[in-house]
């Protein structure tokens, strides 16, 4: 009898095999009450899930008799691929992703608190517009200019790490830039056409990938020790990202960008190596120690 296949799996029981896979990965147990809990499916629906898991990968999980569970195995390979930040939301907030599922965090876990989340009528409406390819008029407060009316043409959010962004072609100033999203008032959707050179595809920095090459910082006496925590390979993580985002990196992660790694904080544990990669890059003000060349 040929090996089962995820492709060949309905939508539903794919999510149920995950769940197994999540849980014995992380937490290293499975059962039936765990399925049936979360899904509200049958116990003999979990019994086969589990079994089917067991054909997919059937050096993953031993039964425990005794625990009446099953269990991970020294064997264990993961049957799914997950990015990290997926796992550890998954991890503190939990794998449900509907009104069914109690959502409580999967192991006891403390992030600091976020001040200012996404109103979510305004995000609503961004989110609506980027995925119909519409533009927005909004009412928009600024630092520079107070209350504004505004047009925009939103194709993309960003969270630069303190709150969230939307990328969007002003129509006011001609050019693209990011709008905080809880600076939004009254978005209203625009059903008129958009030109093509005010849509993503003709945002220069959104489009542009640089390349930055973060080392230890050099003032440090074990840089062995930031070089593992940021798992560097030979002392070096080289980081991909939109130009029209890296400002937001470098900050978060407090990047020190000066030419001489001349900033001497305790919390900066990083350098640039390669500034040349920054080079007509636009929003550098907030990244640290960074000057631009002087012709």
């Amino acid at each position: 009898m040929p090996q089962p296949s995820l492709e060949n799996i309905h939508q539903a029981q794919r999510e149920r095999l995950f769940h197994i896979d999540f849980k014995l990965r992380f937490l290293g147990t499975i059962n039936r009450n765990d399925l049936i809990s979360r899904f509200g499916i049958k116990a003999a629906a979990a019994t086969r899930d589990i079994s089917l898991y067991k054909e997919l990968a059937p050096k993953n999980l031993v039964y425990d008799t005794k625990a009446k569970t099953y269990v991970q195995s020294d064997t264990f390979k993961p049957v799914f691929k997950y990015p990290g930040s997926q796992a550890l939301s998954a991890l503190c907030h939990g794998l449900g992703d509907d009104q069914v599922a109690n959502n409580s965090s999967l192991v006891l876990s403390e992030a600091p608190t976020q001040l200012n989340l996404p109103n979510l009528d305004v995000l609503a409406e961004v989110t609506k517009a980027i995925h119909q390819k519409k533009m927005l008029k909004i009412g928009y407060r600024s630092l520079s200019s107070g209350s504004t009316i505004r047009e925009i043409v939103p194709f993309a959010i960003v969270d630069n790490g303190l709150r969230w962004h939307v990328r969007a072609f002003d129509r006011k100033r001609k050019r693209f830039t990011d709008f905080v999203i809880n600076r939004i008032a009254k978005p209203k959707i625009l059903y008129s056409d958009t030109p093509d050179n005010q849509t993503m595809e003709s945002d220069i920095q959104w489009n542009r990938i640089v390349e930055m090459h973060i080392i230890p910082h050099p003032r440090l006496i074990h840089p062995d020790t930031i070089a593992a925590e940021y798992g560097m390979e030979d002392g070096i993580l080289k980081i991909q990202t939109r130009a029209a985002v890296a400002g937001y990196v470098l900050r978060r992660w407090n990047v020190d960008c000066s030419q001489s790694h001349t900033l001497d904080m305790p919390e900066i544990h990083l350098w640039l190596k390669n500034q040349q990669t920054l080079y007509g890059v636009d929003n550098l003000a907030i990244a640290p120690g960074y000057q631009p060349d002087k012709e």
